[in-house]
């Protein structure tokens, strides 16, 4: 995500945002705008699902959830009450980390409202990382998929292993185990742990366009399903070379499993010394 658009999205959530009681807090109904929900029922959903995670984690939901009406214009001078919430910033980064990560807005809030301070590089190395996570999670669905679909077709766990091995070599230019060794990779990690966010991705893009392939054209048998997968990562791979990108030259990135225990320590003090809403005070202060 680039640094002007964390920065504007930096300075358009501070000023959506309240106090009460020294207690910062924001409307349910500006943080759907913000979070790009067009509609107030699909966000309700998210709210819910985040007063689960509320409830879960040992945290009152009236203390981080707090309904409130909330007077509309709705034509003609006329006006009417439709239901809102206060939400503290804890309830604002449940609500983030149950929206849609697809949405730069949500991916910017998960990394907003988890960190206690605005400084802009803090924000935008949270951000990235939380990019990179996303990235290696979606590869990891999108290969066990294709695993699935191959294995329909006469293709076990040893032959899809290969399978991706030879893709490996149509993108890198070199096999799985000999990019592990080029990026000294710890003996029994994957190699996509250590890939960078772009690299993930593209790995990504090959194996659903082989997936896809596989399952149009009703694909079988090991030699011909290996034959599609190159094929496709030949296609990422002309894609990134033709734009100055050669995939096996980028540098390894830090252990993503790490990374990911170490936002979710960082995460945790959230808990500590948790401020929560005013008892039933609808009125708040723009900070």
């Amino acid at each position: 995500m680039k640094s002007e658009l964390i920065q504007r999205l930096t300075n358009t959530f501070e000023s959506a945002a309240y106090t009460a009681d020294d207690v910062e807090f924001w409307y349910a109904r500006d943080l759907q705008v913000l979070l790009g929900y067009a509609k107030w029922d699909n966000f309700v959903q998210v709210i819910e699902k985040a007063k689960t995670a509320s409830k879960n984690s040992g945290q009152d939901v009236e203390d981080h959830f707090a309904d409130v009406g909330k007077m509309v214009d709705i034509g003609s001078g006329t006006r009417r009450e439709v239901p809102d919430m206060m939400l503290t910033r804890y309830a604002c980064y449940l609500i983030a980390q149950n929206g849609d990560p697809k949405k730069d807005q949500i991916a910017f809030a998960m990394s907003y409202f988890a960190v206690q301070t605005r400084k802009q590089e803090i924000l935008e190395r949270r951000i990235s990382i939380q990019e990179r996570m996303q990235a290696r999670e979606k590869l990891t669905q999108s290969e066990r998929e294709l695993s699935g679909v191959i294995y329909e077709r006469g293709v076990d766990e040893h032959g899809f292993a290969r399978i991706r091995s030879k893709g490996d070599k149509a993108l890198f230019g070199y096999a799985t185990h000999e990019m592990k060794d080029k990026l000294r990779v710890p003996q029994g990690r994957a190699l996509a742990d250590f890939l960078p966010t772009i690299t993930i991705k593209a790995k990504d893009f090959a194996a659903e366009i082989t997936r896809f392939s596989v399952k149009r054209d009703d694909l079988k048998g090991k030699q011909r399903i290996t034959q599609e997968h190159v094929k496709s990562n030949e296609g990422v791979r002309k894609v990134l070379v033709d734009r100055g990108i050669k995939p096996e030259a980028l540098p390894p990135e830090e252990d993503a499993k790490k990374l990911k225990r170490q936002v979710e320590k960082d995460d945790k003090p959230m808990l500590k010394g948790i401020k929560k809403l005013p008892q039933k005070n609808g009125s708040g202060e723009k900070k």
